[in-house]
């Protein structure tokens, strides 16, 4: 059996994949992340993910390399991590009393075996109204400055979110059911 990669520094994929049970190696991937112009949001996120694999399978021949990227859309507009407090406060303005698309693009690659397999999976959130001042007391726990669309779903910011329609860790970061299936035809299992 191979070994499993996780070619992310995301703490939140960790997590997911180790109480799904998988043993795994985390290796960063050194590929820096760059916008495409003219492709859909699910064109973007599977080419950053599979970006963010080739080095590391490259580096790792004999491993099953996982890299994953997710992106916030809103009206086709897709929303990076904020650079600001400023940023952060006008990401989540324009996301409030709103529903917006989360997309996770995921790559599974084995040099080795010459095989490549990526899968976009796509959520809908809806926001609830927030007002500038709930939006202010987000901003100041810190959360949003390092998260896709100014919020981590799965801390402080679920507060603000109304509904999830779809995979609520797609949303967190990976999403696990459809990575399971891949890697089971990676002969990679859960222990």
């Amino acid at each position: 059996m191979r070994r499993l990669i996780l070619a992310s520094a995301s703490p939140r994929r960790s997590s997911i994949l180790q109480e799904a049970g998988f043993k795994f190696k985390v290796v960063p991937s050194p590929y820096e992340e760059e916008f495409y112009g003219g492709l859909t949001p699910e064109q973007l996120a599977l080419t950053l993910s599979a970006h963010k694999a080739a080095p590391v399978a490259r580096d790792n021949p004999d491993a099953v390399v996982l890299a994953a990227d997710t992106l916030v859309v809103l009206d086709d507009l897709v929303m990076g991590k904020p650079s600001s407090e400023a940023e952060a406060r006008q990401m989540l303005g324009s996301l409030s009393g709103r529903a917006h698309m989360v997309v996770t693009g995921f790559t599974v690659q084995c040099e080795a075996e010459g095989r490549t397999v990526s899968q976009a999976v796509i959520t809908s959130v809806k926001f609830k109204a927030l007002t500038q001042d709930e939006i202010a007391a987000y901003v100041a726990t810190g959360e949003p400055l390092d998260k896709a669309g100014a919020y981590g779903i799965q801390g402080i910011g679920s507060s603000l979110v109304e509904n999830v329609d779809g995979d609520y860790l797609n949303v967190v970061g990976l999403p696990l059911d459809e990575v399971i299936n891949v890697l089971k035809d990676f002969d990679i299992r859960a222990s």
